[in-house]
């Protein structure tokens, strides 16, 4: 990227836009399922929809032969329409539209049950449709060593995950895969996930067609944005070489399909934001730059870490400041998109956020502004600026 492309693009699209990186959003899955696949032959990565559900995105997962991992029948909607076949849907979540699960069982789709509330609806479909195979897995929770409690899923220690195994008991249910999901991406919970899931194929005696370890994993990052973690950054080799212990325990048996949901380990590198600076001032000695753009276009979960950081000038005068903050549209307080930066900064440069790629378009909420476009690298639109009409058309006036 240089000033002149940013400034051409700013001409045509306006004061504030994401850029998106398909190519690298490729490799990066490419990379991260030959990882896998040098430790364990038989795995598959299913794309994680609601970290960003950018069409486009999902699909190039389509034609890489991934899966899509859904949790809302809108992402299944959305899956469906880009033709992604059902087989390869995997239905998560801790509500379930099951008017649409139904369908999605009966065309062999993969639903993970989260709950206790889903055995019923289940059994009901199953009593509907007697003839029918009704294949399913089951989503566990248990320690990783995170000094967190997941709320999702079945406590394995629990009577309601031993009244999800009983489902196995009904004729024409099959308990085809085993679950689970963590927020934590320490190399060290993933070693403790492989270990539990397999001690759980002891104690249960299931014998598994998929594993799912869901998702959780770092991705691609520039050292100043890991330098801000508490703890080291994986590779993608790290992480597969944790699916060892799975080679070696189906060394002798037939080998279930290894699935992972990675969302942010492919696209969290793949996406910019780029912004106007659209004045600077100083308030009790403190510099700060007001941007077309909010900490909700970059970092919507506000976890209050700096991104990658570049500045872009324009040909006005610039200015060396000091501890300067980057505040955003909104009239929130706290609406920081970086803090304490140092460096030459003048009105009407543009600032470009990295790593933005993870829920940034999706969970921005429509407050103040409608979002912005998304291009590529080549100036297509991949999507088109909201306007007043997309926020309220489903208001009474």
């Amino acid at each position: 990227m240089d000033s002149k492309r940013i400034a051409q693009w700013g001409k045509q699209f306006g004061d504030a836009f994401y850029l998106l990186d398909t190519a690298r959003f490729q490799q990066n899955f490419l990379e991260l399922k030959e990882a896998f696949l040098a430790v364990y032959p038989n795995a598959a990565l299913a794309y994680s929809y609601k970290t960003n559900y950018t069409p486009k995105l999902c699909k190039i997962i389509k034609q890489l032969g991934g899966y899509a991992e859904v949790v809302s029948d809108m992402e299944l909607e959305l899956a469906l329409r880009i033709g992604v076949p059902e087989e390869k849907i995997i239905w998560n979540g801790p509500y379930k539209n099951y008017k649409k699960v139904e369908k999605l069982f009966l065309t062999g789709g993969m639903v993970n049950l989260d709950s206790v509330y889903e055995i019923p609806l289940v059994k009901e479909i199953a009593e509907k449709y007697p003839n029918k195979k009704i294949s399913l897995g089951i989503r566990v929770n248990f320690d990783i060593k995170d000094h967190m409690v997941s709320r999702f899923g079945f406590d394995i220690f629990s009577e309601e995950f031993q009244e999800a195994l009983r489902l196995e008991e009904i004729e024409n249910i099959h308990i085809a895969g085993i679950h689970c999901h963590f927020a934590s991406r320490s190399l060290e919970t993933w070693q403790v996930r492989i270990e539990q899931i397999l001690k759980l194929i002891d104690q249960t005696g299931i014998h598994p067609e998929y594993l799912d370890l869901g998702g959780g994993l770092f991705g691609r990052m520039e050292e100043s944005l890991k330098e801000q973690f508490p703890c080291k950054i994986p590779t993608y080799q790290e992480y597969a070489r944790t699916a060892e212990p799975f080679a070696e325990y189906f060394s002798k048996k037939n080998k279930p399909l290894l699935l992972l949901e990675p969302g942010s380990a492919l696209v969290g590198d793949c996406m910019h934001f780029f912004s106007k600076v659209i004045n600077i001032k100083t308030v009790r000695g403190k510099a700060i730059a007001t941007l077309l753009g909010s900490v909700y276009n970059i970092n919507p979960t506000l976890n209050g870490k700096n991104p990658p950081i570049s500045i872009y000038p324009m040909g006005e005068i610039q200015k060396h400041y000091y501890n300067l903050d980057f505040g955003g549209f909104t009239c929130i307080e706290s609406d920081y998109l970086y803090r304490n930066f140092d460096g030459a900064l003048a009105v009407g440069d543009f600032v470009g956020f990295g790593n933005v790629g993870s829920y940034s378009v999706v969970l921005k909420p429509p407050f103040i502004l409608p979002n912005f476009p998304v291009i590529d690298l080549e100036g297509n639109v991949i999507k088109q600026a909201e306007c007043f009409d997309d926020l309220f058309h489903t208001f009474e006036f």
